[in-house]
């Protein structure tokens, strides 16, 4: 029996208005940690395609529930964000594997401050720089810090340059340090729960990797800014106890080289302190096996130090960590995927309206249940659905009226897969049909209940059928679905499996419709 239609509707072009709600959500962002639980709850809910793990029943008490504590007033991201907080609640209590793969993804925080306080301790526990107490002004550890981190100034303006307004790939150190941080998910359940944690981990790693990226690298920064702060406090507290003698000696270079280079190396430290860099005279005194008080050197290395490392490595870090605080608070989950459009259709429109309208087939009680199962799998737990009175064979031209309590969104054509599609017939309805629906979703979808009763399991024949009306529907630019209404309706246990692939073509039709 057809299903009478609600006194509420949704209006013509309330899809669109629900479409433009979800992508002015994806600019605006989402938090992290709700990020995270809208993905693991996304992909237990997509990965159970056969609805046992999460039932329908489950899923809209869980729609019901947030929408009910949300209200009317609420935005679609607090709607989601409460929704998925109650799945993954009711979820730990069956499946302790969701929830805990949810925290293990988590960015530990305190691995950072192990990284720069380790940074640091290593800096100071350099216990010399050279043989014993003596310092060769060529080869210090300072120079080569400097040159390190040079090089890294060098490596991020050609990678800003070539990759501006890009996310650039991470690094093997970022990559590092992201690994130790966000953990790693390894499922070891099978089968759908299997299935949904291994999505889950893909997902948000793809979602979370710029944010990660922003995170190593302002702790990567900070902890070589604190590593050269504890190289330069080391080398200060052991010079109060020991003295540190500055000398040089080269196979190669003669001490107007060693100047020239030196001038250049220690320029920052020298316009910083007003110590000038010692001359050709000096240099060529302190020549080995001769030396000097390594006290001016020093200083010069530490303002030098000072200016060319921690000063930009701090910046840097500062840098990064607005960047890592804005992508933190929005990250870019598409709010427009089919599965959050179907979340929020009962929240932000009200119920969608689908009306069917059969083609030269009356459609059986049993494969009505099955319709009805698809309707609210596909549409939302709250769609109404309208059941037309079939199109005679032969009166393609003429559509019955639709009801005026439907203001149907979304219209499904339905044939019986028994019938060879036909242009001149079918393909005539459905052009009729493409001229009459709303703003929303149109799309053939094909009952193969009596063709399987038929034929049973004859892949060949079943398969030769399904690229006829796939090239029909094509011929019209529509998808096409195709389901076993009557075994999705018998029970269930039975119901689920045959749904699937239908419920997906039909999310796939309402993207395409509102894009």
């Amino acid at each position: 029996m057809p299903v009478p239609p609600k006194v509420s509707c949704l209006a013509p072009g309330a899809l669109t208005r629900l479409d433009a709600a979800g992508c002015q959500a994806t600019r605006r962002g989402l938090a992290e940690s709700t990020a995270l639980d809208l993905t693991a709850v996304r992909a237990l809910e997509t990965a159970d395609r056969t609805h046992t793990l999460w039932t329908d029943a489950e899923r809209a008490w869980a729609s019901r529930a947030a929408a009910e504590v949300v209200g009317q007033g609420g935005s679609p991201q607090a709607f989601l964000a409460q929704r998925a907080r109650l799945a993954l609640a009711r979820l730990g209590e069956r499946f302790k594997a969701v929830p805990r793969a949810a925290r293990t993804l988590r960015w530990r925080p305190w691995l950072g401050s192990v990284i720069v306080v380790a940074a640091f301790a290593a800096g100071v526990a350099i216990d010399r720089i050279g043989n014993s107490q003596g310092i060769n002004v060529l080869t210090p550890p300072v120079l080569t810090l400097l040159a390190w981190n040079l090089a890294i100034y060098g490596w991020l303006a050609v990678r800003l340059a070539t990759g501006y307004g890009k996310v650039a790939p991470s690094g093997p150190l970022r990559q590092a340090v992201t690994r130790l941080a966000a953990g790693l998910l390894t499922p070891h359940a099978g089968g759908e729960l299997g299935t949904a944690l291994a999505r889950l981990s893909s997902d948000w790693s793809r979602i979370a990797a710029p944010l990660y990226a922003a995170r190593a690298a302002r702790i990567l920064h900070l902890a070589a800014a604190l590593l050269a702060t504890g190289l330069l406090a080391g080398l200060y507290l052991r010079g109060m106890v020991f003295e540190y003698r500055a000398s040089w000696q080269s196979t190669f270079l003669d001490a107007r080289t060693v100047h020239q280079l030196l001038s250049i190396a220690l320029s920052p430290g020298a316009a910083l302190t007003g110590i000038a860099v010692p001359a050709v005279g000096e240099i060529e005194a302190i020549r080995a096996p001769s030396g000097e008080n390594a006290a001016r050197w020093l200083h010069l290395m530490a303002a030098t130090v000072s200016l060319v490392v921690i000063v930009p490595r701090l910046l840097l870090g500062l840098f990064a960590w607005l960047i890592e605080r804005h992508r933190a608070t929005n990250l870019p989950l598409a709010l427009e995927d089919p599965y959050f459009q179907r979340l929020l259709r009962d929240f932000d429109g009200g119920p969608a309206r689908v009306w069917v309208v059969p083609y030269s087939y009356t459609v059986p009680p049993a494969a009505t249940v099955g319709l009805e199962r698809l309707v609210t799998r596909a549409f939302g737990a709250g769609a109404a659905l309208t059941i037309s009175t079939p199109v005679s064979y032969g009166g393609e031209d003429t559509l019955p009226t639709a009801p005026a309590s439907a203001c149907a969104a979304n219209v499904i054509a339905l044939f019986n897969a028994t019938a060879t599609p036909e242009r001149e017939a079918h393909g005539a309805f459905l052009s009729a049909a493409a001229r009459f629906h709303p703003a929303g979703a149109l799309l053939a979808l094909v009952d193969e209940s009596a063709f399987n009763a038929r034929w049973g399991s004859d892949a060949a024949r079943t398969g030769e059928r399904r690229r006829a009306w796939r090239e029909l529907c094509g011929q019209q630019q529509l998808p096409c679905a195709f389901a076993d209404l009557a075994a999705a309706g018998a029970d269930l246990a039975s119901a689920a499996a045959p749904l699937a692939d239908a419920e997906a073509a039909i999310e796939a039709a309402l993207a395409e419709a509102t894009r």
